[in-house]
C-alpha cells in the first residue's frame, strides 16, 4: 500500500532551505544577456537585496518566503505554476499598484511579472500548488542588465544596515 502524505505537519522557519539548498526552481528559456552579466551582480557587491527560503514543501504544494531590501527588483519573470502572494510585511510596487501588509496577488502559470520592495523593504509569503517550479526571466538588453546590477552596487550600504519591514496591520 502505497504511503499516505500527512495530514498535520509542524513546520519551523528557522529551518527552511534556501531556495538554492532546496532545489525546488529551475531556471527555464533562454536569457542570454541576462547570463552575460551575472558576473557584474557578483562584482557589485556581498548584499544580493534579497533572501529566499522554503519553509514548507510537499508533494503538489509548496511555501517560499522572501525578505527583500528596499528597492529591490524583481525582473520580469514566469513560473510554470499558479502563484498566489501575500505581503506580510513592508510593502511592494507592482505596476502602478502599491501593496502592503495584509495585501497579495494572484499571477497565473506563464503571466510575466515584476515587482520592487518598497521603501522600508517586504516580506513576502509565495503559495504553490506545487513542490518544483520553473522560473522564465524576460531577458532584457545588455544595458538593462547593467543598470540593474548598477542599482545593487549603490544599494550596497543601505542594504547592509537596513533593518527586516515591520509587519502593520491593516
Amino acid at each position: 500500500m502505497a504511503e499516505q502524505a500527512s495530514r498535520f505537519e509542524i513546520f519551523r522557519g528557522r529551518e527552511a532551505p534556501s531556495l538554492d539548498e532546496c532545489g525546488c526552481m529551475t531556471l527555464a528559456g533562454e536569457a542570454p544577456n541576462m547570463i552575460a552579466a551575472l558576473p557584474l551582480f557578483a562584482g557589485a557587491g556581498p548584499e544580493t537585496g534579497e533572501h529566499v527560503d522554503v519553509p514548507y514543501r510537499r508533494p503538489g504544494m509548496s511555501l517560499a518566503r522572501l525578505r527583500l531590501k528596499s528597492g529591490f527588483a524583481l525582473p520580469l519573470h514566469s513560473h510554470d505554476c499558479d502563484c498566489l502572494y501575500y505581503i506580510v510585511a513592508g510593502s511592494v510596487e507592482l505596476g502602478t499598484e502599491t501593496l502592503v501588509s495584509g495585501d497579495g496577488f494572484f499571477v497565473g502559470s506563464e503571466v510575466p511579472y515584476a515587482y520592487v520592495a518598497g521603501p522600508e523593504g517586504a516580506e513576502v509569503l509565495e503559495f504553490r500548488a506545487a513542490d518544483t517550479f520553473d522560473i522564465r526571466v524576460r531577458d532584457k538588453s545588455p544595458e538593462g542588465w547593467s543598470r540593474a546590477a548598477q542599482r545593487v552596487r549603490e544599494a550596497q550600504d543601505r542594504w547592509a544596515c537596513e533593518p527586516p519591514p515591520v509587519r502593520r496591520m491593516p
